[in-house]
C-alpha cells in the first residue's frame, strides 16, 4: 500500500488451521461388519452340522458386539485421532477364533474351549479398555524400561517352578487355570528394547568399530542390550520354548535394524538364526524330531504308522481347495491334540479355502502395516521403535506359525494371534493392538490443528 510516497507493506493473513478427520465412524461401521461376519460364521458351523441354527447364537453375538461397543466407547473418548482399522481387525480375528473353536469342539465334546476362550476374549478387551483410558501418552512407558525387563525375566523364568507340558516349560497352573508367561513378556521387552535403543541409537549407528560394511558397537553401549536378549533366549531354550526363543531373536534383529539402519544386522541376524537352528536341532532330541518331521512329513505313512501331525494339516490344506470344504465340513480334527491351538490354521485352510486363508493372512497385513504407518508417523524415536517392535511381534509370530503348519519351516509351538486357543495369547494380542492405537492416536494428534500449507 502506498501513502504519501511511502510503501508499507502488509503482511498476508495467517493460514487456516486444518482440523483433521476423526474417523469413528468408520471404525464403528467396521466393528459392526466384524460382529455380524462372526456370528454369521457361528450360525453357519450349526447350519452344516445340525441343519438349525445354533440356540446361542444370539447370545455369542450380543457378547460379542458389547465388548466391541465397550472399546470403541474407550477408543472414542480418549483416542479419538486412532485409525480406524485396528479395532475392528482385532474384533473380526478374534471373533472368528470363536467360531473355529467352537467348531472344532463340536468334534470333542468332553474337552470344550470356546467358552474358556470368550472369557479369556473378555479379559483381553476389558484390558485393551483399560490400557486405552489410562494410557494417556506411550511415552510414560520409557521411563520404566529396566522395571519391564526385570519383569519379563522374572515371568520367563517362573515356568521352571512348574511341570513340563508336551516336553516344554512355558506353563504356570494353578488351580486349574494355566498361564503362559512368555506371552506377555514379549510386550515387556519390546518396551525395554525400543527405550534401550531410542536413548542409544547415536551411538550404536556411528560409534565402535567398522567390520566389512557394518559398525559394530562399543561393548559399553551393545553389552546390556545383548546380554538382556541372551538371558530371555537361554532361559526360553531350558524351557523347551523354542518358538517364542526364535521371535525374540527375530525382534531383536529387527528392532537394531530400525534404530541403526543398518542392513549389515539383517544379515547377521539371518547368519546366528541358521547357525543356532542347526546347533539347536542337531543337539535337542525334541527340536531334531521336528526338523525330521520337515524334512520327511510323509515317513510315518511310508513306515506304516499313519500321518503325523504335519502329514494331517498337509492334508487339510489340500482338501480345501480354492473355496473350502464349507465351515463344520473339514476333518482337520483328525491333527490330534493341538487342533484347536498349534493347528488351528489348517482348520480354516480346510474349511475356508485358500480364499479364506489368503483374507486372513490380508486381515494380519493390514494390522501390522497400520503399526508401521503409526510408527513412522511418530516424531519420537521410542514411540517409532515400540510400534515397529509390536507391530514385528505379530509379523513373526504369524510367519513363525503359518510356515510351520505349512511345511515351510519346521514347526515350533505357538500360538496364532486372536485365533488360536490360548488365553494368555489373546489377552496379550488386544494389550499390543492398544498400544498401536495409543500410538496411533498420538501420530496423527499431533498433526491436528496445524496451519494449512
Amino acid at each position: 500500500m502506498t501513502n504519501a510516497g511511502t510503501t508499507v507493506a502488509t503482511a498476508d493473513p495467517p493460514a487456516p488451521a486444518v482440523r483433521l478427520p476423526r474417523r469413528r465412524g468408520i471404525e464403528l461401521a467396521l466393528i459392526v461388519l466384524a460382529v455380524l461376519l462372526s456370528v454369521y460364521g457361528y450360525c453357519d458351523v450349526g447350519l452344516a452340522k445340525y441343519g438349525t441354527v445354533p440356540p446361542g447364537a444370539a447370545g455369542y453375538g450380543a457378547g460379542l458386539g458389547v465388548l466391541a461397543l465397550l472399546a470403541h466407547i474407550a477408543v472414542r473418548l480418549r483416542a479419538p485421532y486412532a485409525d480406524p482399522l485396528l479395532l475392528p481387525i482385532g474384533v473380526l480375528l478374534n471373533g472368528l477364533g470363536l467360531v473355529l473353536i467352537y467348531r472344532l469342539d463340536l468334534e470333542t465334546p468332553g474337552d470344550r474351549a470356546a467358552p474358556t476362550q470368550l472369557v479369556w476374549s473378555t479379559l483381553g478387551v476389558t484390558l485393551f479398555t483399560v490400557v486405552v483410558l489410562l494410557l494417556r501418552d506411550h511415552r510414560v512407558l520409557q521411563r520404566y524400561a529396566y522395571v519391564c525387563v526385570a519383569a519379563a525375566l522374572v515371568l520367563l523364568l517362573l515356568p521352571i517352578l512348574f511341570p513340563a507340558v508336551n516336553g516344554a516349560r512355558i506353563w504356570i497352573r494353578i488351580a486349574g487355570f494355566s498361564i503362559q508367561p512368555g506371552e506377555f513378556a514379549k510386550v515387556l521387552l519390546a518396551v525395554f528394547f525400543a527405550a534401550y535403543l531410542a536413548a542409544n541409537r547415536g551411538a550404536l549407528a556411528y560409534a565402535g568399530r567398522r567390520i566389512w560394511r557394518m559398525r559394530l558397537p562399543t561393548g559399553r553401549v551393545l553389552g546390556p542390550l545383548v546380554t538382556i536378549w541372551l538371558l530371555s533366549v537361554g532361559v526360553l531354550v531350558l524351557e523347551r520354548d523354542l518358538g517364542t526363543s526364535l521371535l525374540f531373536f527375530g525382534l531383536f534383529v529387527v528392532m537394531l535394524y530400525v534404530a541403526t539402519g543398518l542392513t549389515g544386522w539383517i544379515a547377521l541376524g539371518l547368519l546366528l538364526a541358521c547357525l543356532g537352528a542347526a546347533a539347536v536341532g542337531g543337539l535337542e532330541p525334541h527340536v531334531h524330531t521336528r526338523v525330521e518331521d520337515w524334512l520327511h512329513p510323509f515317513a510315518s505313512i511310508e513306515a506304516g504308522q499313519g500321518p503325523n501331525q504335519l502329514a494331517q494339516s498337509l492334508f487339510a490344506f489340500a482338501a480345501g481347495g480354492i473355496l473350502g470344504a464349507g465351515l463344520g465340513l473339514g476333518h482337520s480334527i483328525l491333527i490330534g491334540f493341538a487342533a484347536k491351538s498349534d493347528f488351528i490354521l489348517a482348520t480354516a485352510g480346510e474349511e475356508l479355502g485358500l480364499s479364506g486363508l489368503g483374507a486372513i493372512f490380508l486381515l494380519y497385513g493390514l494390522l501390522v502395516e497400520r503399526g508401521y504407518r503409526a510408527g513412522l508417523a511418530l516424531r519420537d524415536p521410542f514411540g517409532r521403535l515400540l510400534a515397529v517392535g509390536l507391530a514385528s511381534i505379530v509379523a513373526l509370530q504369524v510367519f513363525v506359525i503359518a510356515g510351520g503348519v505349512t511345511g515351510l519351516i519346521p514347526l515350533t509351538g505357538m500360538a496364532m494371534p486372536f485365533l488360536a486357543q490360548g488365553g494368555s495369547s489373546v489377552v496379550t494380542n488386544w494389550a499390543i493392538v492398544a498400544l498401536l492405537i495409543r500410538m496411533s492416536d498420538s501420530a496423527r494428534g499431533q498433526y491436528d490443528g496445524e496451519a494449512a500449507p
